[in-house]
């Protein structure tokens, strides 16, 4: 049988501040990402499963990426946890915000990494992550791919 990939495309809203950076996005910002996730593997052969002829339930990939990605991200703001934004974070969370400190400086390519070591430590033995796209505006993306990793 042959190896198919299927995607599974998402949208959530994130603020971030790139401590340090010598242009606007210094500043308190927010954006309307969309994620497309696409994972590789053999369609299901056996007759008795009920998800025959899947490579995963797009019901099942769904819920990884809403739990480890989505969930967490949607409508919180990310700063990196080594700046002076840990303070406006403390803030933020004291009134009751969702904020994430992140090991890295919040751009879309360290993003796009943290998403697929979270999401491939899900995903079933059998399937694959082979890339992520997580578009920050509709002319700015950043795409991973298991192949160049």
């Amino acid at each position: 049988m042959s190896n198919i990939r299927i995607t599974k495309q998402f949208t959530f809203e994130t603020g971030h501040a790139l401590y340090g950076y010598d242009g606007k996005c210094k500043n308190v910002h927010g954006h309307s990402y969309k994620l497309s996730v696409t994972v590789i593997g053999t369609p299901i052969a056996d007759t008795a499963d009920v998800k025959l002829g899947m490579v995963i339930d797009f019901g099942d990939l769904k819920k990884i990426v809403e739990e480890e990605v989505i969930d967490p991200f949607d409508h919180a703001t990310v700063f990196n946890k080594n700046t002076p934004h840990v303070d406006l974070a403390k803030e933020l969370t004291d009134r009751g915000h969702q904020v994430i400190l992140a090991d890295y400086q919040p751009t879309s390519e360290n993003m796009v990494i943290d998403f697929a070591a979270k999401i491939k430590a899900r995903l079933p033995k059998q399937i694959q992550l082979h890339s992520l796209k997580l578009r920050e505006t509709e002319t700015a993306f950043a795409e991973w791919y298991a192949s160049d990793n």
